[in-house]
């Protein structure tokens, strides 16, 4: 099913708090000189107009990015700077026109010493992200599933590497199929990062995802949730969260540090929330 474009949701309040992580994640790994391996399973058209038809049909930015962008948030400093980058700086005049999705993201982020390796199935995001890419040698962009493409790359050659894994679950199937693969993943490279977005909008699913992944086995995964509004059937996504395994030691205090600020600007009824838990322990 390649029905999903991802172009009618860029800069909603999910992928605000996805590559939120993200930049934490590989601001991290940066500390060490040391290549690193990005790893991207669904990796989208890379950029985004928030003024195309696709974005403004929804216009799902206006409650995520453009509720803090241009905006001075200190605590999001990393992550705006990015957003920046593909727009007019930030102060009092800028004016947000574009989104950048998480292999801009790793773009923009990722050292000369430093590898990335990106899946697109849909055929038109392939060929938008093999354009944005054009020239850029640390990067292979694969016309690929991600879930059985990203299985084939590990264990890396650098032995160190995030590895992204954010489908759209728009088949209930989905979920399983993360599932198999990350346990396979970690039979094969037990030292990765893997964060894995997931979306909320049926409660009981997600939930039984999440138990899931802690009767899996797997090690070491911390659980950060963004909740905008009160779960309800019948309203779309409510919240979207991350599962990080093998997460950087200060990824878990940042991110309590960092998700209220997101609540308090991103929240739609009284009844938002956050999570940021350690689910399964060392």
């Amino acid at each position: 099913m390649l029905s999903y474009r991802h172009s009618y949701h860029a800069g909603n309040f999910a992928d605000v708090l996805k590559h939120v992580v993200l930049v934490e994640i590989l601001q991290y790994l940066k500390r060490k000189d040391s290549a690193l391996e990005y790893i991207d399973s669904h990796a989208g058209a890379g950029l985004f107009d928030l003024h195309s038809a696709h974005a403004e049909k929804l216009a799902e930015y206006r409650d995520g990015i453009a509720r803090l962008y241009p905006s001075v948030v200190p605590e999001l400093a990393d992550y705006l700077a990015v957003v920046a980058e593909f727009n007019q700086g930030i102060d009092s005049n800028a004016v947000l026109n574009h989104y950048p999705g998480s292999p801009m993201i790793a773009r923009q982020l990722l050292r000369p010493q430093d590898k990335a390796s990106l899946f697109e199935l849909h055929s038109n995001d392939y060929e938008l992200l093999q354009q944005q890419l054009k020239g850029d040698a640390r990067f292979r962009v694969q016309k690929q599933d991600g879930l059985e493409g990203l299985l084939a790359l590990l264990p890396p050659r650098s032995r160190r590497a995030l590895i992204l894994i954010d489908p759209s679950y728009e088949l209930k199937t989905e979920y399983q199929q993360v599932l198999d693969t990350l346990i396979e993943a970690q039979r094969k490279f037990a030292s990765g990062i893997y964060a894995i977005w997931y979306p909320v909008i049926e409660r009981q699913r997600t939930e039984d995802f999440i138990r899931q992944m802690q009767q899996s086995g797997i090690r070491n995964i911390q659980r950060f949730e963004l909740t905008v509004r009160a779960d309800t059937a019948g309203r779309g996504m409510t919240a979207a969260g991350m599962l990080v395994i093998n997460p950087p030691w200060t990824l878990l205090q940042t991110m309590q540090a960092l998700l209220p600020v997101l609540v308090s600007h991103l929240a739609r009824d009284p009844q938002a929330f956050y999570r940021a838990e350690v689910l399964v322990n060392e």
